[in-house]
């Protein structure tokens, strides 16, 4: 049978699925070290992993059976995939099955930091509270305001699709051009007129830093950002001196630059919330993409097409 290495634990189900089609290995210490995988990877011709883990093509050389790389996350920017493919190497990832989710939790950023929740209930735990006032603890209005979405991908049409709810003008700085009650515009004019800024772009070599210093002195003093994309998209360092100079009015970030470490500034600011990747972080979804991910082992060890290939 063949032998599979799954860098993480799975649901009990999802790992039966797996031992239908071979023998399976499921390393359940947290991260796997970089050359432990290095060296476990050397006999199987599966390899069921996450976003944080480092495919390079090293790692792709030392597996000399692989036939697959079943990652599970819509993004695969940890993914060598060109050099995977030179070897016959099939990349998957999981679409789709977590775009309502990430959406979802995106609306959920976007009233937390607007309305502030996360701040007053750091605020009530350290018995700050005394009472209530009218002027106390004012946040945002979402209603009459641009909603600017940068990447207009599954996710980011998702979550314009909510705005409405709310009230929201819709805007979108993307290469495709869209149909809907939405305007295209630039970076820098999206930029300069949202109240709400929600990234959804994938992590390339363009996007790395895509909102730096001169991104962030474009947006409006009272204007919010919010990434759920990834980390790298936003030079932290950056967006810490904005926020503690007030350049904007606050943000909130599921990702990082350097997952799990959090720039030390942020730390220190009120005005922005910290969430630890927890985007598609709810059990159905979770499953459904580790199933996904299972789907795509299970055809390219049976020698049938991936569902959802990542293409170099």
């Amino acid at each position: 049978m063949p032998a599979i290495l799954v860098t993480r634990p799975l649901p009990s189900a999802v790992i039966a699925r797996l031992q239908e089609i071979g023998t399976v290995e499921v390393y359940s210490e947290g991260a796997i070290p970089p050359e432990l995988l290095k060296q476990r990877i050397v006999d199987k011709e599966a390899l069921v992993c996450v976003a944080t883990d480092d495919i390079n093509q090293s790692l792709i050389d030392a597996g000399a059976q692989l036939k697959v790389v079943a990652n599970i996350a819509v993004g695969y920017n940890n993914i060598d995939v060109a050099h995977a493919w030179s070897r016959g190497v099939v990349v998957t990832n999981t679409p789709d099955v977590l775009t309502d989710s990430v959406a979802h939790f995106t609306w959920g950023m976007i009233l937390a930091i607007t309305r502030r929740l996360a701040e007053g209930d750091r605020l009530v735990r350290r018995h700050g509270w005394k009472g209530f006032a009218l002027d106390f603890m004012l946040g945002s209005e979402l209603a009459g305001k641009q909603l600017g979405l940068v990447g207009f991908g599954r996710i980011g049409r998702a979550v314009a699709a909510r705005a409405p709810a709310f009230g929201m003008h819709l805007a979108y700085a993307d290469t495709v051009d869209a149909e809907g009650p939405f305007e295209k515009m630039s970076l820098d004019r999206l930029l300069n007129t949202s109240d709400v800024v929600s990234l959804h772009v994938p992590q390339t070599a363009g996007t790395r830093h895509l909102i730096d210093k001169r991104a962030l002195t474009r947006m409006k003093r009272s204007a919010y950002l919010v990434n759920t994309s990834r980390g790298p998209v936003v030079q932290e360092a950056a967006l810490a001196w904005a926020l503690e100079q007030r350049l904007i009015a606050g943000a909130a970030l599921d990702v990082y630059e350097n997952e799990p470490t959090v720039h030390a500034d942020l730390l220190t600011l009120e005005n922005v919330l910290l969430v630890p990747h927890l985007g598609s972080a709810t059990t159905e979804t979770r499953t459904a993409m580790a199933n996904l991910a299972v789907s795509n082992v299970a055809a390219v060890l049976a020698s049938r097409a991936p569902l959802t290939p990542v293409l170099a």
